[in-house]
């Protein structure tokens, strides 16, 4: 299949009432087909990993096929360059999570945009900043030291930008952190009452949110990473 002739197929399996719900999250009605993730992936399995038909998927500029150029583009031959240049159609929080946790994260050298981003004034290259180093800290059970103190300094130089979906990912970042280990644990929960001392809005409001959880983290066997207390009952119910 071509782009138009996947384009079309999409539309057929346009779920009037999710698309509706994704309009009222932001993405424009012109758009938005309405395809739920489930579905998209569960098509893509059908398409061989293929950059120039994702790239064309990309360009039409409508939600669900940008989001399947995603899991169709070929994660060896993509480029950061590449990255940096389709970053600027980004308009949705969900797009750009979805695109950092399946390509980003994967291409060699992707930490140098965290740096890069993280003081962007783009909204969702700022996010991205955010989403790669909590998605550094999940999937990288070496995760460097040096590079985390660096990440945990980003937070706190980076987080007095009230922008909600800018926030939620500092929040998550600094959390993600934390549920390293103990000794994490404690590093980002005073980078935490720093933020709230700070009483700048958002860093307070990060701050709060990020204690909430992290006061909840305990070690349990079996696990490389910490988990709320509350989770642990949870799972023994």
């Amino acid at each position: 299949m071509n782009s138009n002739e996947i384009i079309n197929e999409l539309k057929k399996m346009s779920d009037e009432k999710y698309k509706k719900n994704i309009i009222k999250l932001g993405i424009p009605e012109d758009r938005c087909i309405g395809v739920p993730m489930a579905d998209l992936r569960k098509f893509s399995k059908n398409i061989k990993k293929d950059n120039d038909l994702a790239r064309e998927l990309w360009i039409s500029g409508y939600h669900e096929a940008m989001l399947l150029s995603v899991l169709i583009m070929d994660k060896k031959s993509v480029t950061l360059e590449y990255i940096e240049e389709i970053m600027n159609d980004v308009i949705s929080w969900d797009l750009c999570d979805h695109l950092c946790k399946n390509i980003i994260i994967k291409i060699k050298g992707y930490e140098d945009l965290i740096y890069k981003w993280s003081s962007s004034e783009k909204l969702y290259y700022k996010r991205a900043a955010f989403t790669l180093i909590a998605s550094y800290v999940i999937h990288n059970k070496k995760a460097d030291d040096e590079a985390l103190n660096k990440m945990l300094q980003i937070i706190e130089e980076n987080s007095d930008d009230d922008r909600e979906h800018v926030k939620k990912a500092v929040l998550w970042a600094l959390k993600e952190i934390g549920k390293k280990d103990m000794e994490w644990k404690d590093k980002s929960a005073k980078v935490s009452n720093k933020l709230i001392l700070s009483g700048i809005k958002s860093k307070v409001w990060i701050g709060n949110n990020a204690l909430k959880e992290l006061n909840t983290l305990v070690k349990v066997e079996g696990r490389t990473r910490l988990i709320s207390n509350k989770s642990k009952m949870g799972s023994n119910v």
